[in-house]
């Protein structure tokens, strides 16, 4: 399309994706917390406290760093890394829990609950709420406990209690479940810090503008370091906090080409992959529908039950996208594919021996889907990865 819709006219609409479908039981809050946020993004008091710790705690600016070596194994574009792995708590979780958990603050609310998968959003809420001193609960599929063991004993050194989720596939679709009922029981006292552009209404705006430091920092960088644009992005997209974090600042520019890397999993079969937006290159069950608040593109069978995922990456391992996704998804303004659980583990070897970073799995799929690319691109194209994370809980 020459054009991209403005899904500005209705408050947490994104075309027809997202909206707001909850229990009675949670409007109120949710109302409140869309009062709570509008405030305080017209308070200058706010800002100054969210960006102070995102430099000052966090670590921000994260650089954006020229893979020379690997720009030239591949022999084909100059690539650019955002490196997000090299924030406190190792990956780009932190900016979210930070902007949530001073609102939390700003709320009244002592205590935050929050849902898991690869174990970095727990880490980040746990530490926000250790520097503000605020109760935290982190829901966790057992599965995924098992599988980043050393991110539950993070949590729980910061102070955070971490409840196992043993129902459905034990991974992050019930741990977001078990969080919303423990939300829904206590909405008075605790604010519940959802971990990417997911749920409904303000949650998708709210992760996705705490998030968009990535994008504002990425253009600024590149500009400073190209003296233009670049031609392509590439992120990773579970629910999609990352990617629509850097996406988000170059909406406008439609030159620069977007594309989010899906989980592929062990294959194309229902049940097998965590690929939503992927029916082009054969990946089956996703269509439209409401998960977890939100309308959506949903991993579903054909009685509409919600499908089991895979993912070697516990992080994409979810049936959802977020709303905003599915929206640039049908407007062509961003692209969609997914690669298998092989081709992301050999790109993340590739990248730790030749730029000596160990990436998270779930950033190597972005990285995979550019190596998948590569023979498409121009010598004089421009490109960014966005490295969300790093690799250590995956070892």
């Amino acid at each position: 399309m020459s054009t991209i819709t403005q899904p500005a006219a209705v408050p947490g609409r994104f075309g027809p994706y997202g909206g707001c479908y909850v229990p009675e039981t949670l409007m109120a809050p949710l109302e409140e917390l869309v009062r709570a946020y509008d405030a305080a993004q017209a308070d200058p008091a706010f800002r100054t406290a969210f960006e102070s710790l995102l430099k000052n705690f966090a670590g921000r600016p994260t650089p954006l760093q020229h893979a020379d070596r690997l720009s030239a194994h591949l022999g084909g574009p100059k690539i650019y890394l955002k490196r997000e792995d090299l924030l406190h708590t190792g990956a780009h979780k932190i900016n979210n829990a930070i902007g949530q958990g001073l609102l939390a603050v700003r709320m009244g609310k002592p205590r935050i609950v929050a849902e898991t998968g690869a174990g970095q959003h727990g880490v980040a809420s746990a530490t926000v709420a250790a520097k503000l001193g605020l109760e935290c609960v982190v829901y966790m599929g057992t599965e995924d406990m098992a599988r980043q063991a050393l991110n539950v004993s993070r949590m729980r050194m910061l102070g955070a209690q971490v409840v196992g989720v043993e129902s459905g596939s034990r991974t992050l679709k019930d741990a977001i479940n078990e969080a919303m009922r423990d939300w829904v029981t206590n909405v008075r006292t605790t604010h519940y810090l959802l971990g990417s552009v997911l749920g409904a209404h303000p949650y998708p705006t709210m992760v996705r503008d705490f998030h968009s430091v990535i994008g504002r920092e990425a253009r600024q960088q590149i500009l400073a370091a190209e003296n233009r644009l670049p031609t392509h992005l590439f992120a990773c997209v579970g629910g999609g906090s990352n990617a629509i974090g850097l996406f988000h600042e170059f909406l406008a520019d439609r030159s620069v080409k977007m594309i989010g890397i899906e989980a592929g999993g062990r294959g194309a079969q229902l049940g097998e992959h965590a690929a939503r937006l992927a029916a082009a290159q054969g990946y089956s069950g996703a269509r439209p529908g409401v998960l977890q608040g939100t309308y959506t593109y949903v991993l579903q069978t054909a009685d509409g039950q919600i499908a089991p995922t895979h993912s070697v990456s516990a992080g994409l391992d979810y049936p959802a996208i977020g709303p905003e996704h599915a929206w640039l998804a049908d407007e062509g303004r961003a692209s969609y594919s997914a690669v298998s659980d092989a081709q992301a583990l050999a790109a993340a070897k590739l990248l730790a021996r030749l730029e000596g970073i160990i990436p998270a799995l779930e950033s190597a799929h972005a990285l995979a889907g550019l190596i998948e690319r590569i023979s498409k691109f121009a010598k004089d194209d421009l490109i960014i990865v966005n490295i969300s994370g790093r690799g250590d809980k995956d070892m």
